[in-house]
């Protein structure tokens, strides 16, 4: 089994933000993530794939295909973006890193296919240089 990876780039705003709480309780939580105002990161993500290298290109997938696929489906929906306004896929969710890794899962389980017979083996989203999360499925 072979993995490989393909990093990306994108820069967002978000709120953490929970509308059933209190003000104080949200900056409790959440504090200045709760900003009233927003703030932003400059997001890194990273998407591994799994499979075989096939016999005639010696590739598991097409880096070119994937970077295609995750710019087209992924950052061109979030960057410079308000994640809680502005991108249809998060409504109604928490724009926690968290949240956003799952739901990039999702949108990339669905399409690689069309490029690849590997599978998604691993969502790494970088919020910060300090802070990530790792995603591998349900």
């Amino acid at each position: 089994m072979m993995y490989i990876s393909r990093q990306e780039h994108f820069n967002a705003a978000h709120k953490l933000y929970n509308p059933k709480w209190s003000e104080e309780r949200n900056r409790e939580v959440f504090g200045p993530c709760a900003n009233t105002n927003w703030h932003g990161h400059n997001y890194d993500l990273i998407v591994t794939v799994k499979g075989e290298p096939d016999p005639e290109t010696g590739f598991v997938v097409d880096l070119k295909a994937l970077s295609d696929l995750l710019r087209t489906h992924i950052t061109e929906q979030v960057d410079h973006k308000n994640l809680n306004l502005d991108v249809p896929f998060m409504a109604g969710q928490m724009a926690s890193t968290e949240n956003l890794a799952i739901a990039f899962w999702q949108i990339i389980e669905r399409e690689l296919p069309a490029i690849t017979p590997a599978k998604l083996h691993c969502v790494k989203l970088y919020e910060t240089p300090r802070n990530f999360v790792e995603y591998y499925g349900g």
